[in-house]
């Protein structure tokens, strides 16, 4: 029993880094003969830790079609865009924790960086700065949640380099009201462009097609 959650936990991390990395898109079938067979394992492990993603939102059981990436609806995409932000301003309400002051530090992003992983990371640093546990999971659960869309998404919304070096310049200086401003900014555009992120993302689907 040791051995297979020893065996489950190696997987869950390995796909949750995969889902990050873009490697699946939203709406993708995952299918665990194949993870199985990627990994040398047996098929139980793989579905412990594939059915651990499903309780954290990051993978979708459509039980006779099987286990996607969640394809999103508009109405489920923006309330995730919604929540992340209220999350966020939440985090800059609190403040700082004097245990991180001295770090915490991201580069100034460049069109060459990985937008999307920067992006995680800052709004990772922004809620674990507050040193408050509870906010900085849900924080992470929900930029889990959002990576997969935000890969996809590459290239479909304009001046993410800019408008990312904008709120880390912000945060860098603990500017908070210029940084909830531009947080709100940053989702609010978002939310306006859902449609077209909907209809981007379905047309790539498995589970559509």
């Amino acid at each position: 029993m040791n051995a297979i959650h020893s065996k489950s936990t190696f997987v869950y991390g390995q796909v949750r880094r995969a889902l990050q990395s873009g490697r699946y898109a939203p709406g993708q079938r995952i299918d665990p003969a194949t993870l199985a067979a990627e990994f040398s394992t047996s098929p139980t492990p793989v579905r412990f830790a594939l059915y651990r993603l499903v309780g954290e939102g990051l993978v979708a059981d459509h039980a006779r079609n099987g286990l996607h990436v969640p394809l999103f609806t508009e109405v489920a995409m923006r309330d995730l865009y919604d929540w992340m932000e209220r999350l966020l301003l939440m985090a800059c309400d609190i403040g700082v924790a004097p245990s991180f002051r001295k770090s915490g530090k991201l580069d100034i992003p460049s069109a060459d960086d990985d937008l999307v992983k920067l992006t995680w990371q800052l709004f990772d640093a922004i809620a674990r700065a507050t040193d408050h546990w509870s906010l900085h999971h849900a924080v992470r659960q929900t930029n889990d949640r959002l990576a997969p869309i935000r890969r996809a998404k590459h290239g479909f919304i304009e001046h993410t380099c800019e408008e990312l070096s904008q709120l880390n310049r912000h945060w860098q200086a603990r500017d908070i009201p210029a940084l909830k401003s531009a947080l709100h900014d940053y989702h609010e555009r978002r939310k306006q462009l859902v449609p077209g992120i909907v209809a981007l993302l379905s047309k790539g689907s498995d589970y559509l097609n």
